[in-house]
């Protein structure tokens, strides 16, 4: 999770992102590119992390779904199966 902190500073004060981004601009090109390439990284991963939750919550939807379908044709339903998506 991303999250930004807002801070009130005076006029003429240096922020937090201001002193970061000046610390990383004094390092040297290879290290300024490491620093790149493990952000991209970890975003490429956070990234798989929020696919792969959707493609879990899919098919635990298509599963709930496949079994209430199955009861129904079956004649196993507990319930009344089309009204569960009545309008």
């Amino acid at each position: 999770m991303n999250t930004i902190t807002q801070t009130t500073t005076l006029p003429g004060a240096i922020t937090p992102v201001d002193a970061l981004w000046a610390l990383i601009q004094s390092q040297k090109k290879a290290v300024r590119k490491a620093l790149a390439k493990r952000i991209l990284d970890q975003e490429a991963t956070l990234g798989t992390r929020q696919l792969s939750e959707k493609a879990r919550q899919e098919a635990m939807v298509r599963g709930s779904l496949t079994k209430a379908f199955n009861e129904l044709h079956y004649g196993k339903a507990k319930h009344n199966a089309r009204t569960l998506f009545a309008h």
